[in-house]
């Protein structure tokens, strides 16, 4: 399988933590340059129309594209250590956790620094300011729940770590690079604690 990833860009890092947590071994990754517009080459979108990475070429010549669904993918293939959910139940709630840590603090990152910062204006267009602040203190009022969440639990998900944990630490490291986003200098200890917490985990070094 080929695994087709950008530096920097928080989703492909969320597939290539997951492969590591797995210890899954023999995925080739194939860096594709956002920022000289090679995800929209024809070559490229021949594998994904949407033009985004990450992707998934299976060995049949397949592509999956989409996070989660290329996690969903690599825990079939390998259940153990199991990271999304061992009875249909724990699926259920691993899997809420996983879209809230994505659609409210992930998405919310993203649009923020898409529509504010002038590195990435060549990638966003238009780009719209007072969205993208908008944006950004509605990821910090989702930022501010889930903090409240771990006062109570440790770890996104519960009382294990799992693909929620992923998800909530790669979109708190890309707001800690381009929005200079630390939980911690806002008030927000317990997110900031699970926060230094994963980042000890060897997976947390894979980008």
């Amino acid at each position: 399988m080929k695994l087709y990833v950008s530096n920097y860009a928080p989703n492909p890092r969320r597939v290539a933590m997951f492969i590591a947590e797995k210890g899954i071994t023999g995925i080739e990754s194939i860096h594709v340059d956002l920022a000289a517009n090679e995800h929209k080459s024809d070559s490229f979108r021949a594998k994904n129309p949407m033009a985004r990475t990450p992707a998934l070429e299976l060995d049949d010549g397949r592509v999956l594209s989409e996070s989660r669904a290329i996690c969903s993918y690599l825990e079939g293939l390998y259940p153990q250590p199991n990271l999304m959910g061992e009875s249909f139940e724990e699926r259920a709630f691993i899997e809420m956790a996983d879209r809230r840590a994505e659609l409210n603090l992930l998405l919310g990152i993203a649009n923020c620094v898409r529509h504010t910062h002038p590195a990435l204006a060549h990638l966003e267009q238009p780009q719209f300011a007072d969205f993208g602040v908008s944006q950004g203190d509605k990821m910090r009022e989702n930022a501010r729940w889930l903090d409240a969440q771990l006062a109570t639990q440790p770890y996104i998900a519960g009382e294990r770590f799992t693909v929620a944990d992923i998800t909530a630490f790669c979109a708190l490291e890309f707001g800690r690079g381009l929005m200079k986003f630390k939980p911690g200098a806002e008030g927000l200890h317990h997110l900031q604690a699970w926060r230094d917490r994963i980042a000890k985990r060897p997976s947390a070094l894979v980008k």
